[in-house]
């Protein structure tokens, strides 16, 4: 199981936004923040962060608004480590 406390605490938000991103919606990335984090979502920082991804060609949109993996999206290195419970 991911421990997502510890990996929101410690790792970027622009890592945590390449690593879920892909995988979960915006408002699910939104109210792990929330929980564990307010002040960055409170600060925008979140929506800032990604909105600046998809920006930089790190993650993109499907036809269907979904993030996906852009074409420099690059695996953070907390998941290579297989830090937190990541498989």
């Amino acid at each position: 199981m991911i421990d997502f406390k510890k990996m929101i605490e410690n790792e970027s938000v622009e890592d945590v936004l390449l690593f879920f991103a892909p995988k979960r919606s915006y408002p699910d990335i939104d109210r792990i923040y929330v929980r564990y984090s307010f002040e960055v979502a409170a600060k925008r920082e979140l929506l800032i962060s990604f909105q600046r991804l998809i920006k930089e060609g790190k993650l993109a949109k499907n036809e269907k608004g979904h993030a996906i993996k852009g074409p420099y999206w690059q695996e953070p290195v907390f998941v290579t480590e297989k830090r937190y419970g990541i498989e």
